[in-house]
């Protein structure tokens, strides 16, 4: 994929040159950018790939800001949200239906996360799921009690913070303390972006409006355990079993007792008790599960 002439967020040019270059791409109508993936998919013409990119590194930007707290390099945040970008922009498929921002932004979080999650050494962080939404959660209670600027947190802050998101008042102090931001950073964003625009900064202009990657990343870790759970326990159930637990519980539009009595050749209230006591198993083996994990962590902490 071509990835010549694009912008480069450097030392020496900083951070506004950067934004400065990316606004001279311009935007794409929605059939000129079906067009280009069109013909990137059909041809993997490079120029197609290049508009496409380079079209959408505003976006790269926006999402890139909202990890800004974390205390590292920004233009580190930037490319690896590009290299998202190009990902996004490989593996869009025009024919679905749906713009490529929608698909990319995706691409574009996933790829910083998996970069601040890396340079923040979860190794060192903690690995519990509690630690983890600790992590990504605490900027956001922050922000709720207006301590978001505070450098060390007041005892009844640490407290709230604590039992809100269900950690130790140690952890609080801990991760407090590791997430101290980037003054240098925090002095680019708030610098004016020219003369003539009055008292306009950098990140005005680039705020973004979507869920905050804490509450993303924050219940994704924690649904990713409960899916893990859940997998776990299935299979202790037999194929019917799990196939009738899953078309009565796990569907979005879950299977009438009538139509699955129907497929096994079997009554409804055969089909019902069968879902029970598959229900029964999953439920006994969640529970086990959880309280073996639970145990495992408080004797980590």
């Amino acid at each position: 994929m071509a990835q010549s002439n694009l912008p480069v967020l450097s030392a020496e040019g900083g951070l506004s040159r950067y934004l400065q270059e990316i606004r001279k791409f311009p935007m794409l109508e929605p059939d000129e950018e079906f067009m280009l993936a069109k013909r990137y998919k059909e041809h993997e013409d490079p120029a197609a790939a290049q508009k496409l990119i380079t079209s959408h590194l505003r976006l790269v930007a926006k999402i890139a800001m909202g990890y800004r707290g974390y205390g590292l390099p920004i233009s580190e945040v930037i490319s690896e949200g590009n290299v998202g970008l190009m990902h996004a922009v490989k593996r869009f498929e025009p024919d679905k239906g749906f713009r490529l921002a929608t698909y990319a932004m995706w691409w574009i979080r996933a790829a910083i996360q998996e970069y601040v999650l890396r340079s923040w050494s979860l190794v060192k962080i903690g690995t519990t799921a509690a630690q983890k939404r600790l992590f990504f959660n605490l900027r956001k209670v922050k922000s709720q009690i207006a301590a978001l600027d505070d450098g060390n947190l007041h005892p009844d802050q640490i407290k709230h913070i604590a039992t809100t998101l269900n950690v130790t008042e140690a952890d609080v102090v801990s991760m407090n303390q590791r997430l101290t931001g980037d003054a240098s950073l925090n002095a680019s964003l708030n610098a004016p972006m020219r003369a003539d625009e009055g008292a306009s900064e950098w990140q005005d202009w680039l705020i973004d409006d979507t869920p905050d990657q804490e509450t993303v990343l924050g219940d994704s870790e924690e649904y990713d355990e409960r899916m893990g759970l859940l997998k776990n326990a299935m299979s202790d159930l037999n194929e019917r079993e799990k196939a009738i637990f899953q078309a009565r519980r796990l569907r979005e539009t879950p299977a009438t007792l009538e139509e699955l009595a129907q497929e096994y050749s079997v009554s409804r209230e055969r089909i019902r008790q069968i879902e029970v006591r598959a229900f029964e198993k999953v439920q006994e083996a969640v529970t086990l599960a959880a309280r073996e994990r639970a145990a495992q962590q408080r004797e980590e902490a």
